[in-house]
């Protein structure tokens, strides 16, 4: 591993994820701040969160159960944005970046 979970090329990316998505909610309606929004915005936040508190741990049973935590999340991030996608929610071109990047996410936390 690096020397930081800054390193790591799936932290990274996880970060750019949740920046495009913060991107993208910043406009959803009104009506959703405290609903799709909040929700979107605070399981993106938790994929890159749970890689570098992984990273942090001392051991390496202790990082694989918190890059579980980040799929986990990652996979609610996903059906979220299936469910604003299908709101109508946010720009088509948004919505494929952001569901591109998720993706691999999840490709590289299972490998």
């Amino acid at each position: 591993m690096g020397a930081s979970f800054k390193d790591l090329v799936v932290w990274q990316r996880a970060v750019q994820l949740c920046s495009e998505i913060y991107r993208l909610t910043a406009s959803f309606p009104g009506s959703e701040q405290f609903g799709l929004t909040y929700q979107m915005r605070r399981a993106s936040v938790s994929i890159a969160s749970n890689i570098a508190e992984g990273y942090g741990r001392s051991t390496r049973g202790e990082y694989r159960q918190f890059l579980g935590n980040a799929r986990g999340s990652n996979c609610e991030s996903q059906t979220q944005l299936i469910i604003a996608n299908s709101l109508g929610f946010g720009a088509k071109s948004a919505h494929e970046l952001t569901e591109k990047l998720s993706a691999d996410v999840s490709r590289m936390l299972i490998h």
